[in-house]
């Protein structure tokens, strides 16, 4: 597990390898109800994505659960609670 970081200071929280391939990046966002929080979690995940050519992505919140379209990538939100009940990573 890693994070990963880019020259303009955009963060993803974890990087998920198999191998040398990047399987998942996820970031974790408490309340991702205020437009501007949301957009730079979007932003970091979609330049990772990018960069590691990595097409699961999620982003664990304290109760908001959806999948929402952001420049072309499929993002998926779910709660904590519901992702530490998979006892797992989610995918």
């Amino acid at each position: 597990m890693y994070y990963w970081k880019d020259s303009q200071h955009r963060e993803v929280d974890f990087e998920i390898k198999e191998g040398a391939d990047v399987s998942q990046l996820t970031q974790v966002c408490y309340d991702i109800d205020n437009p501007k929080t949301k957009e730079r979690e979007l932003r970091s995940l979609v330049g990772a994505a990018k960069e590691l050519d990595c097409s699961d992505l999620l982003i664990i919140t304290w109760d908001h659960e959806d999948v929402e379209e952001f420049k072309g990538n499929n993002i998926r939100f779910v709660p904590l609670w519901k992702w530490l009940q998979e006892g797992k990573l989610y995918s």
